[in-house]
């Protein structure tokens, strides 16, 4: 009786044991809004955890956002789409490696009848200048988002104070902003993927696209073991290779709405 309650605790340590390690196979993910609005998560996570066994539990928010969550700590890895931004986390320490994944672009939406013609425009800075001159309705993210960021480079660029009762800024992420855009009938300016996979797009049209300055490149980074040793480190660094792997290239290649390919694998 002894031999056999000696061997059952044995088996139910052993599964306890066993239990905490699985327990502890997962990392999160400080990512974008339009890496989970798009459905990219959903269709690739699966694929990386049949191929390593390691969950992946992602926060969507702004990339501003993320980047404090990592600087706090408290993520284990990160996937943004702001290159300059990325570039300087490295340079300050918090990150030890930053790699490009994958692209796609930017695209401006607004009402179909487009009241400031920016169909019409031959750049994106004479876009960004047309809907200011017209004083057009344009709703912002105001969250210092990467594609908050991007918008006011533009802005920026087309040499426009970005204020006024014709601009508004919201402080959302990218399908809140769409769906109160389509509400106002407002210009916006939303990654494309997002765009894509937006259900509630009512008058809304996408009217302008394809200048280069556009272009919207994601990258992963390496977090810090010097100034954050709680992290699963390892298990980050699975993620991150397999992003670049080619296997990882060709689950984002591969993920599609509607026909349609959102997001472009350039691992170098």
């Amino acid at each position: 009786m002894k031999k056999a309650l000696s061997l059952l605790f044995a088996g139910v340590v052993s599964m306890g044991l066993a239990f905490g390690a699985c327990a502890e196979d997962y990392i999160t993910l400080a990512s974008t809004t339009s890496t989970e609005n798009s459905g990219l998560f959903a269709s690739i996570l699966p694929k990386f955890e049949d191929a390593t066994g390691i969950q992946v539990r992602v926060v969507a928010v702004g990339t501003g956002q993320a980047f404090e969550i990592a600087r706090r700590g408290d993520t284990d890895s990160l996937l943004v789409h702001d290159t300059t931004g990325e570039k300087r986390f490295v340079e300050k320490s918090f990150a030890t490696e930053r790699a490009d994944v994958m692209y796609n672009d930017f695209v401006l939406i607004g009402p179909a009848d487009d009241p400031a013609n920016i169909s019409e425009a031959l750049s994106a800075t004479e876009a960004f200048a047309a809907i200011a001159d017209a004083e057009a309705p344009f709703a912002s993210r105001g969250d210092d988002s990467g594609t908050n960021r991007a918008e006011l480079r533009l802005w920026k660029n087309a040499g426009v104070a970005a204020d006024g009762d014709w601009y508004r800024e919201l402080g959302s992420g990218m399908g809140p902003t769409l769906n109160t855009a389509a509400a106002m009938d407002a210009y916006v300016m939303s990654d494309r993927a997002t765009w894509v996979a937006f259900g509630n797009r009512q008058n809304l049209a996408l009217l302008f696209e394809g200048d280069k300055v556009l272009f919207n490149q994601y990258g992963s980074l390496l977090l810090s073991e010097e100034k954050h040793p709680h992290l699963k480190h390892d298990l980050a660094q699975q993620w991150h290779n397999w992003l670049l792997s080619e296997d990882g290239q060709q689950a984002i290649a591969d993920f599609k709405v509607d026909g349609q390919q959102l997001f472009f694998p350039n691992a170098k």
